[in-house]
């Protein structure tokens, strides 16, 4: 994973994007689970976009990877998956 930091008032690619990876995770499982995500949600993945702007394949690979993440979280949730209807995030990414 690369990350991505502050100096000198720019965002330098390193070893962090992991951050943006993780809230896009979380806004695919609220959205598979029927959670409604808070504002800070938005405004934390918001703030990442100067950083896409630079780095135009950098969405695609944080979007991969969250996807994937989503996926397998939602995979190993407890008990039987008949009891609650839910989407993979791409299923309702596919949907929408």
């Amino acid at each position: 994973m690369t990350k991505t930091v502050l100096i000198a008032g720019k965002f330098q690619n390193g070893a962090g994007l992991s951050g943006y990876v993780a809230e896009i995770s979380s806004a695919f499982c609220c959205a598979s689970l029927g959670i409604v995500p808070t504002v800070r949600h938005a405004d934390y993945i918001g703030s990442w976009l100067e950083v896409m702007r630079e780095d135009s394949r950098a969405i695609v690979r944080a979007a991969s990877l969250a996807s994937k993440a989503a996926d397998w979280l939602l995979a190993h949730l407890p008990g039987d998956s008949t009891d609650v209807e839910r989407q993979t995030p791409t299923e309702g990414r596919a949907a929408a």
